[in-house]
């Protein structure tokens, strides 16, 4: 059973910075691709970015592409989202996620394509 524990959410104001990280247990972390994606009150939960196993490939939602940065350290099983120039609109809960299927070089952007989560963490950046 694979555990993801996110952490790192907090209050900040328009303009500010916050680093997510995510923390995975098992020994193959490597091999999967992993994903942040966030729900906003009254909202689906959506993609926000995706990382490959390699951490060669990586995807942006358009919304936050330029602001946010995915990267992942895989002798330390974690994976971090920074944000910065946070908006409003960026208020969510954002959970991260390890893609279901092995693949060293993949990325992936669908709910769909995920079976693991974590609790989620809270970001609210006040206007």
């Amino acid at each position: 059973q694979v555990q993801l524990v996110e952490s790192g959410g907090g209050l900040v104001q328009a303009g500010g910075s916050l680093r997510l990280s995510c923390a995975a247990s098992g020994s193959t972390f490597s091999i999967y691709a992993m994903g942040w994606f966030r729900q906003a009150p009254g909202k689906e939960r959506e993609f926000v970015a995706t990382i490959s196993g390699s951490g060669g490939s990586k995807i942006y939602a358009t919304s936050v592409k330029g602001r946010f940065t995915i990267s992942r350290d895989n002798a330390k099983n974690t994976v971090y989202l920074q944000m910065n120039s946070l908006k409003p609109e960026d208020t969510a809960i954002y959970y991260c996620a390890r893609a279901t299927r092995q693949n060293y070089s993949g990325t992936y952007s669908r709910l769909g394509d995920y079976n693991y989560w974590g609790q989620g963490t809270q970001v609210t950046v006040s206007s």
